[in-house]
């Protein structure tokens, strides 16, 4: 029996990823085993390997998420306000390499669901710091036990040591 991956989650996250979370996808469809199509040269290219497994690591969120309602972006903002309370949305999106209009319509959303609030920085009025609300904690609290399941269906086909290893190598691409 083939292991399906994916299914339905909100289209308007605002990812433009293009992909489609609702369609249910096999992961042998995923890898390429199905279409019956040669790769070619694409069986040696790292990005075409590292889209098709974000096809499917966003699908398998996006399921895990879809009674929480969060997208992967706003699930990593409430995981750096928590880590960092009185951050700003400039921090924000410098550290998730987002711009500052999607990121305050991120903040906006979250604010709106009551899960973060703003409030002016006593040092400099300028800044806008964030902070978890408490139903914000309870969700991400909820959101951290369905990440957890995820990441674990995620790394069953990796030794503890082979995951590491893919991290590590993962963030030299984009850490300097």
């Amino acid at each position: 029996m083939k292991r399906r991956w994916g299914a339905r989650a909100d289209s308007a996250d605002g990812n433009g990823d293009g992909v489609k979370p609702s369609k249910k996808v096999d992961r042998d469809d995923i890898a390429g085993g199905d279409a019956g199509l040669r790769r070619g040269r694409l069986d040696g290219l790292l990005g075409f390997h590292l889209r098709m497994a974000h096809v499917a690591l966003y699908r398998d969120f996006a399921a895990a998420m879809e009674d929480l309602g969060f997208t992967q972006k706003q699930l990593a903002v409430l995981e750096l306000v928590a880590a960092n309370p009185g951050t700003s949305q400039i921090d924000l999106a410098a550290a998730l390499e987002t711009d500052r209009a999607t990121m305050l319509g991120l903040v906006e959303r979250l604010e709106e669901r009551d899960l973060i609030s703003r409030q002016p920085s006593e040092t400099d009025r300028r800044r806008q710091e964030l902070r978890l609300t408490p139903l914000g904690e309870t969700r991400l609290a909820e959101a951290r036990a369905a990440v957890d399941a995820h990441e674990a269906r995620l790394l069953k086909h990796f030794s503890k040591g082979e995951a590491d290893t893919l991290i590590g190598l993962l963030k030299r691409l984009y850490q300097e």
